[in-house]
């Protein structure tokens, strides 16, 4: 009993400061976890031993991580990205896995070891991938979508790869015998589970939910996901891919939302764990006596899947630029890898001097990875002619569509608190010119009439673009304060009397934009708190003058009597609230939509949850829907509520 608590502590303590530190650096939780498993290793310091029980824990990191995949698995979705997944995804893994293997053979490895190897090496980290495109607002962008689209069929291809592994350690006679058997066994273990499962589960969580205990549900949620496992793993098969069926059971049913947020701290946890087990196998002496070989390995790793994404990604029409970016992307090692090379490991399909030079060399590009995304941008416009013709051409719509306008507003970051600027802004009679880097929303903006342009606000040359020169004002609507400081360092270079108004989050950085030239700083949490307490205030039965004589010193002293407040955990909820607010959405009715002709009434969106606040038609927006308008070709309907509700109106107005 005390050597595990013994265990877990330290465990703990060395995940809390690797990730922390990590954290700090604004690197992914994932490298900390397998540097904190390299320092305490047995290779290392010795601290944890090679312990079967401590393996038998990170399993559960792995199930919950393939149920987190399932979960996240749509068969529309699937249906909709068919060329980019089955196409561009299943050409990558059977090039990078033939390569691989032919590789790993010529250098002296068996064929099992080959094929074990290769297909650890073919993934990519879809966790850190992910991150970092949604960071930069590049997730529906064209190559986003080739990404995604090329993680979504790695992910699916680890299910039949953690079938194929444990057959390759049979022996040679009986391979075939095993993976037939095991073929057989899946397929009539899926048909049932997902034939008859689906019914019983969404029964199930119906039934749990009516419970209306958060402590039930959970528990039914972890219930659901381990007796999955058990019983693919009864059938002989791997715990993971019963975990993966678990939640691909329950992405079909009302939950998934409520469920993803349920389990996620579970899966994060035990995922750690299972990264930190990864980390132990490494010996860190036998890499630094093999570095030769480890720098061999990593260049060819990237290399060749550089070489292979992009050439295929060509092949399937992409332009040079988006090829290599995709390819930039999918290049360095993933997760799953690790995965797989854990489980060869246990059943000694590699050599052990193979084994650690291969974990470090991914180990090393997976740390490569945010440097190379962040890098992409200037490797893409070193390499690639068309970038700029197509960045020449941003810049041209962009100026075309400023030219001859004047003592206009520029307004950089078109989302929730640019478009309610820009409503202000056009009740008022006053021009303005958008600029977001979201393209998904650009396009669904500019669909509806609103006079929005995608580009970078924080670059010199598109602030010009847009008409800074002949400008009343530039308004930041985004509270990221690098970019901002970029804006306004650009503006005061260009028109120092150019009044620059910033939004930020709170009062952490407001001295120092106001420092910078920022004509105004809007906290917006202390904003808030300021309409707050007035509202307050006039119910209390404060005169009005006295009140705005308050708002106005407050204002003026810079915030001075609200700065700082005591901290708590439920601050910590705050993103994830966000994600629940409604939203807008535009939707284009096309000549085949089912909404043709039908009514607002009888499509019945309200019962959704869902609001038409406004319907474009003949370039007129601002129609005013009535319950028996009829919808025409053509016809842009701008919707308002939430994610969910939205998706379902989508597909109501398109499909029926």
């Amino acid at each position: 009993m005390n050597d595990t608590l013994e265990l877990v502590l330290i465990l703990l303590l060395a995940a809390t400061l690797m990730v922390s530190f990590f954290r700090q650096l604004r690197l992914p939780a994932v490298m900390g976890y397998l540097l904190a498993g390299i320092v305490i290793g047995p290779h290392a310091t010795g601290l944890i031993p090679p312990d079967e029980g401590t393996r038998g824990l990170a399993e559960f990191g792995v199930i919950f991580l393939m149920f987190t995949v399932g979960l996240e698995f749509s068969l529309a979705q699937l249906v909709a990205m068919r060329r980019k997944v089955f196409g561009l995804g299943g050409a990558q893994m059977g090039v990078t896995l033939g390569a691989g293997f032919a590789l790993a053979w010529l250098a002296g490895v068996d064929w099992q070891g080959s094929i074990a190897l290769s297909g650890a090496l073919a993934l990519s980290s879809t966790a850190i991938v992910s991150r970092l495109l949604s960071e930069r607002l590049e997730l529906k962008s064209p190559h986003g979508q080739r990404i995604m689209g090329v993680m979504l069929f790695q992910d699916l291809a680890v299910v039949p790869l953690l079938i194929l592994i444990p057959a390759l350690a049979q022996h040679q006679g009986e391979l075939v015998h095993v993976l037939g058997l095991a073929a057989l066994k899946a397929i009539l273990v899926l048909a049932l589970l997902l034939g008859f499962g689906k019914r019983l589960m969404r029964g199930w969580f119906h039934w749990a939910a009516r419970q209306k205990s958060s402590e039930v549900f959970i528990l039914n949620v972890l219930l659901a996901i381990l007796a999955m496992a058990w019983l693919t793993q009864r059938a002989g098969l791997s715990l993971a891919l019963g975990a993966f069926v678990a939640g691909v059971l329950i992405s079909e049913t009302d939950y998934r939302y409520q469920v993803e947020d349920y389990i996620k701290p579970f899966r994060d946890a035990l995922l750690g764990l299972f990264f930190i087990t990864i980390g132990t196998m490494l010996d860190v002496s036998v890499v630094v006596f093999q570095l030769p070989w480890v720098v061999a390995v990593l260049l060819v790793l990237l290399l060749l899947k550089l070489f292979i994404v992009y050439g295929l990604a060509r092949m399937f029409g992409d332009q040079d630029s988006v090829a290599l970016r995709t390819a930039l992307a999918v290049a360095p090692a993933g997760e799953f890898g690790f995965v797989l090379l854990a489980q060869a490991e246990g059943l000694r399909l590699l050599p052990e001097p193979v084994l650690q030079v291969v974990l470090a060399a991914m180990l090393v590009s997976m740390l490569l990875s945010p440097l190379i995304m962040a890098m992409s941008d200037r490797i893409v416009l070193y390499c690639c002619e068309s970038e700029w013709t197509l960045r020449s051409l941003a810049l041209h719509e962009l100026s075309a569509r400023s030219y001859g306008v004047q003592k206009h507003v520029i307004v950089c970051g078109y989302g929730r608190s640019g478009q309610n600027l820009s409503r202000f802004l056009e009740q008022e009679g006053l021009s303005l010119i958008a600029l977001d880097m979201d393209p998904q929303r650009v396009r669904a903006a500019a669909v509806a009439g609103d006079s929005v342009v995608f580009g970078d606000a924080g670059r010199r040359e598109v602030l010009i673009a847009a008409g800074l020169h002949r400008a009343a004002a530039v308004v930041v609507t985004f509270a990221d304060t690098a970019v901002s400081l970029a804006i306004i360092h650009h503006v005061r270079e260009l028109e120092p009397g150019l009044p620059v108004i910033v939004r930020t989050f709170d009062d952490a950085d407001l001295d120092r934009l106001k420092d910078a030239g920022a004509a105004e700083v809007v906290p917006e949490i202390l904003e808030g708190s300021l309409m707050l307490a007035s509202h307050a205030m006039l119910e209390l039965g404060v005169p009005l003058a006295r009140v705005l004589k308050r708002i106005r010193q407050v204002r003026s002293e810079r915030y001075h009597l609200m700065r700082g407040f005591f901290r708590g955990t439920t601050d910590e909820a705050q993103e994830s609230a966000e994600q629940a607010q409604p939203r807008l959405h535009s939707v284009v009715i096309g000549d085949s939509a089912y909404a043709n002709d039908r009514t607002l009434r009888d499509l019945g969106l309200e019962q959704l949850g869902v609001e038409v606040t406004a319907i474009r038609r003949h370039g007129i927006r601002g129609l005013q829907p009535t319950a028996d308008m009829r919808f025409r070709p053509m016809d842009v309907v701008v919707l308002l509520g939430t994610p969910e509700a939205l998706a379902q109106a989508e597909t109501r107005l398109l499909q029926g």
